[in-house]
């Protein structure tokens, strides 16, 4: 497949990565499979996650085709790249169909990117994982790739302003070892234990990340088990709730304001 609008996008953003400085650490490349399906599953920091984790996958000449919300696709913008590039739209109020695109683009011997954590995690630390990445490679019969990104968070995250200039920020992308699901596992069993394997992958990426906060004002990007100053993963739910409430409330109001008129 020629694929002219991935590679194009592909082109773009290297331009952009280096007009920012942007400096990428990869390991475990080797473990992205030169050929057949797979799920990688990355952890979630930055808002241009997907953008970074396909970098992994460039040393094999594989293409991994994301799952993302709807709304992207339906955006003027993103929307006609996302589609060209076929990533795979994700339907909150319709997920069986997501779904099924998914485990039939692994079968095809796609790549499949997915987000375990589902949305940004606020603490930098491994939020609780959703099953559906450990359902979709036992369904396709495809191995998990565990891939970690650490960095991204400091160009664009949660509660943050945007920092897309020339900034030589390192971003880490490290893949682990495969990991098989084989025929009638136990999804949950699996599914604990990648985000085992993810966890300890992230702690060494950190351990590693070449760059320290600049001062003590710099120390936002870095969890608080490491001594930064980035909520606590009890914090961060809590804003997260909090943030989930104030959206259910302001459909709510905007639906009574609707009704009204």
């Amino acid at each position: 497949m020629a694929e002219p609008v991935y590679r194009t996008v592909i082109n773009l953003a290297r331009v952009v990565f280096r007009a920012q400085g942007i400096r990428f650490h990869l390991r475990g490349t080797e473990n992205v499979p030169a050929q057949g399906g797979a799920v990688m599953a990355i952890n979630h920091v930055g808002y241009l996650d997907f953008t970074y984790a396909g970098y992994a996958a460039r040393p094999a000449h594989r293409l991994v085709r994301f799952m993302a919300k709807d709304e992207v696709f339906t955006h003027r913008v993103s929307g006609p790249l996302m589609r060209g590039m076929h990533h795979i739209p994700v339907d909150r109020d319709a997920g069986a169909g997501s779904y099924r695109a998914a485990v039939n683009a692994l079968r095809s011997g796609e790549i499949v990117g997915v987000f375990p954590e589902a949305t940004i995690s606020r603490s930098f630390e491994l939020k609780d994982f959703k099953a559906g990445a450990v359902r979709m490679a036992s369904e396709a019969g495809v191995p998990l790739l565990p891939t970690v990104i650490w960095g991204s968070q400091r160009v664009w995250t949660k509660g943050r302003p945007k920092r897309l200039g020339r900034t030589g920020v390192a971003i880490s992308v490290w893949v682990g070892e495969p990991l098989p699901v084989p025929p009638g596992s136990d999804v949950n069993e699996v599914t604990a234990e990648l985000q085992t394997r993810m966890t300890a992958l992230l702690h060494e990426a950190q351990d590693a990340y070449p760059d320290r906060p600049a001062g003590p004002d710099d120390t936002w990007w870095l969890p608080a088990r490491l001594g930064g100053t980035a909520p606590t993963p009890d914090e961060a739910l809590q804003l997260d709730r909090d943030e989930r409430r104030a959206r259910i409330a302001a459909a709510k109001k905007a639906r009574d304001e609707g009704r009204s008129r």
